[in-house]
């Protein structure tokens, strides 16, 4: 796994900047993959339901074949597993998306949150602090919430 994890990098990531100093896509569609895949995690597990959707919304936001969605999944896992900050992953995206894209990203997580039915309280604890290193506005996590628990639950 080491391995495919440093092909990645080497191939994709090796340098975060193009000539052009424009960060790569792969690192941010990376850093945000990770951010879903703590948000999963937060409450001690991951389950299928919240596995298959972070696949789904990763494949869907990216553009990725399915194939793409689990390597970079895989990935984001891996990372957020051996992240020992959230600051990695919020301050690359924070600098070169912007704040619809950032909303996006809530949202997507708030998706993850309410997958498996239930909210944790370390789920939104999570939630709470990576809003705060966005920057998000309280309206615009508010709305982000409201949209993802009608997907999810159609309330």
């Amino acid at each position: 796994m080491l391995d495919r994890i440093q092909k990645f990098f080497n191939n994709n990531l090796a340098s975060t900047t193009h000539d052009s100093g424009e960060t790569s896509d792969h690192a941010l569609q990376l850093a945000a993959a990770a951010l879903l895949m703590e948000m999963a995690h937060a409450d001690g597990r991951i389950n299928e339901t919240e596995l298959a959707h972070i696949l789904k919304v990763v494949g869907s936001t990216f553009s990725l074949t399915e194939t793409e969605a689990a390597e970079l999944v895989d990935l984001a896992r891996a990372e957020a597993e051996s992240s020992t900050s959230l600051h990695e992953f919020t301050t690359l995206i924070n600098t070169h998306w912007p704040a619809d894209m950032k909303v996006r990203l809530v949202e997507l997580m708030w998706q993850i949150a309410y997958a498996d039915l239930e909210i944790d309280k370390h789920e939104q604890h999570l939630m709470r602090k990576i809003v705060r290193l966005l920057y998000i506005p309280h309206n615009d996590y508010i709305a982000a919430k409201i949209r993802a628990k009608r997907l999810i639950l159609g309330t």
